[in-house]
């Protein structure tokens, strides 16, 4: 792979989402083959060549080494495996939010926690000499969670298609399976146990450990991971402007621990000194600016993008390549 190699979904909510995430920060996506075509091409950084590929499909990609870069749900990453395969996690991307829940049926009035399916199983193992089966296609994350609780009669029947009929059908009595607003569940007749929460998933951008790092991929996606920190520094943090004296010079340095300030110029004595700030954190600035000593204007602005010379996202993934 000469190039960085970056993995998106290829349909659905989510390539949507990701499509107005990079846009967002302006990289922008072109679909060569048409909206229902796999090739595409992305603007606005050099040395990134994307591909598009199944939610899963990524997944099994990243843990493969086959690509650098995937764009995929935290569920699948957790279900094939990525934890133990040299796979991680540079940005959680804040939309694609799902649960990955054990559900039972509504009617089941007194099971409400695992401890209680624990008994339930071992009951119907007695009674019908055969285990509870539990429908899922989260096998792997099914049997750690259940293991976890030490829940040992039940037997996991895998779900290709509408889990959360399992039990109507007569196929399964409980099911394993993931849930936005739980409104599928719930007309299906189904609750969600009191702590039957396996996993609170979202879309991440994931890299591969295990894919070809060269010093162009590296700087290729020092670039990609730039722009995108760049464009959220941008949007939640303001550049505040001040003309400080020494004292207060000296103070402004103690407000990156308590604050989350980060000194961007520091100037001279009666030069104007640059911060940024969390936008949230813009008046506990000031207030602390004016108990250092600082009389005059204190101006603010907001920016598009602000590049760090020492960008979080890189820095987070450069500790993990070889040199």
């Amino acid at each position: 792979m000469s190039a960085l190699t970056l993995a998106l979904p290829s349909k659905g909510r989510l390539q949507e989402q990701m499509i107005g995430y990079l846009a967002d920060a302006g990289l922008h996506v072109r679909q060569t083959a048409g909206a229902r075509g796999y090739a595409a091409t992305l603007s606005g950084v050099d040395g990134v060549n994307l591909v598009l590929l199944s939610a899963s499909e990524i997944a099994s990609e990243l843990i493969a080494g086959r690509v650098h870069f995937g764009v995929t749900g935290e569920d699948l990453l957790a279900e094939a495996g990525a934890g133990t395969a040299r796979v991680e996690t540079i940005e959680r991307l804040g939309f694609g939010r799902a649960n990955v829940v054990v559900a039972v049926p509504r009617a089941w009035i007194d099971v409400a926690t695992m401890a209680d399916l624990d008994d339930v199983a071992h009951d119907f193992h007695a009674r019908h000499h055969r285990r509870l089966r539990v429908a899922t296609k989260y096998l792997n994350l099914a049997r750690d969670f259940f293991g976890s609780h030490g829940i040992a009669d039940y037997r996991v029947v895998e779900s290709l298609g509408a889990t959360e009929g399992a039990p109507a059908a007569g196929t399964a009595e409980v099911i394993v399976d993931i849930t936005t607003t739980g409104t599928t569940l719930a007309a299906n007749h189904l609750k969600v146990l009191d702590d039957g929460l396996i996993l609170e998933s979202q879309a991440v951008l994931a890299a591969s450990f295990r894919a070809n790092w060269t010093s162009a991929t590296k700087e290729a996606a020092q670039g990609l991971l730039g722009r995108i920190s760049a464009r959220q520094l941008g949007k939640t943090s303001y550049v505040v402007r001040a003309r400080i004296d020494r004292q207060a010079e000296k103070a402004v340095g103690t407000l990156e621990g308590s604050l989350g300030v980060r000194v961007l110029s520091p100037g001279g004595t009666g030069d104007e000194v640059s911060l940024l700030v969390p936008r949230d954190k813009l008046n506990a600035l000031v207030a602390a600016l004016r108990r250092f000593g600082v009389g005059g204007a204190v101006s603010t602005l907001s920016t598009d993008y602000v590049f760090l010379p020492d960008d979080p996202l890189f820095a987070t993934l450069a500790t993990r390549l070889p040199s």
